[in-house]
């Protein structure tokens, strides 16, 4: 067996034994191989997947057709996310994300990835934690008008009972003033859902933000916690609002140095940023998509975050902590959303990794 064999041997052999299903797209897109993983996903044999065509499996007007093109254009690699497939037998409805990449010894030829709801599953929670935080925009401006104006009532009358009161009364009345507060303290923390004024935007330098958040965090919060810093020194500048920005992620590395102290293990925070320029996410509600391709992850090595949890994460009122309120990172995913992009967060062997996903600023020097 020459070399050039052994090659395409080996690469069969890798191409069949992946668990997600794979298909490679000829120059004019047609199925010219796939992998059993995709015979099984399809429900038909690899032969005759190689007699159908691109418009076999993807409804007509997917996006992924458009993607195709722009990925033979420009020759990088893509990832487009809620992507429906199917086939006759199989049926359209079936939701998935893509990833795919040009074949360099025929530019025309592109290999697609399947990727089954597994990861989809992480973009729609997304889209359900936007719509959290509008319920939680609503239910603020509510709690504003409505209980705010009844506490300044209460209060004042309890402090004028005071004047009056008994001695061993007075503890009551003093009792009912520090109530109001702390309760007019959480619908303050509430009120900034209810502010849906696009923030002041300008073009940054992320990285500038974060070491921000790390000397703020090293010298308060989470001095004994050991920080790596994992920067792309080219990455360009995003359009955001500094103050914002660093509420967003003074908030993720708190998270992550109360989650390595509950995991009572030397606690190590990874900052670091990508450029993943395949990176898009639809629209909800239209056939656009925008493009995401500044990664910033916040990785600790804590002890992880719960299943019942990790599916309501962003959600507000929900947390693990015994004293926490779960606004945090309600207000994340709200600040996030102000800045067109997304966050998530994944649980692995070695901690947590909150990612925070943004577009590129218009106004990039070159």
């Amino acid at each position: 067996m020459n070399a050039r064999v052994q090659n395409v041997f080996s690469a069969d052999v890798m191409l069949q034994s992946l668990p997600s299903p794979v298909v490679v797209i000829s120059a004019d897109d047609r199925i010219v191989a796939a992998n059993a993983a995709a015979e099984e996903f399809f429900c038909v044999s690899q032969s005759m997947l190689k007699r159908m065509g691109l418009d076999d499996i993807v409804p007509f007007a997917s996006p992924l057709y458009t993607a195709t093109s722009r990925l033979r254009a420009t020759g990088t690699t893509l990832s487009e996310y809620g992507v429906k497939l199917g086939t006759p037998r199989t049926g359209g409805g079936r939701t998935v994300d893509i990833q795919a990449g040009v074949i360099p010894e025929d530019p025309g030829s592109i290999i697609l990835v399947i990727l089954q709801r597994s990861v989809a599953l992480a973009f729609d929670r997304q889209l359900n934690n936007l719509q959290a935080a509008r319920s939680v925009s609503g239910m603020a401006s509510m709690l504003a008008h409505e209980i705010k104006n009844p506490l300044s009532g209460i209060r004042g009358a309890a402090q004028l009972l005071e004047t009056n009161a008994p001695s061993e009364d007075r503890e009551l009345t003093q009792l009912i003033c520090s109530e109001t507060d702390r309760i007019r303290e959480l619908v303050d923390q509430m009120e900034v859902f209810s502010d849906e004024r696009s923030p002041a935007m300008e073009p940054l330098n992320v990285h500038t933000v974060l070491e921000h958040v790390r000397k703020l965090a090293a010298s308060g919060f989470a001095s004994h916690i050991e920080f790596v810093e994992d920067y792309d020194p080219s990455l360009p500048l995003i359009s955001g609002n500094r103050d914002q920005l660093i509420q967003v992620f003074l908030n993720l590395v708190k998270n992550a140095c109360e989650a390595i102290d509950r995991g009572q293990t030397s606690g190590k925070i990874t900052l670091s940023t990508s450029y993943k320029p395949g990176i898009r996410m639809q629209i909800s509600g239209s056939d656009g998509s925008v493009s995401l391709p500044l990664e910033i992850a916040v990785h600790d090595n804590g002890s992880g975050i719960s299943e019942d949890v990790a599916q309501h994460l962003f959600d507000p009122f929900v947390t693990s902590k015994d004293s926490g309120r779960g606004l945090g990172l309600a207000l994340v995913a709200k600040l996030v959303r102000d800045h067109g992009g997304i966050v998530d967060a994944s649980t692995h062997d070695d901690g947590t990794v909150f990612r925070v996903l943004l577009p590129v600023s218009g106004k990039n020097k070159q």
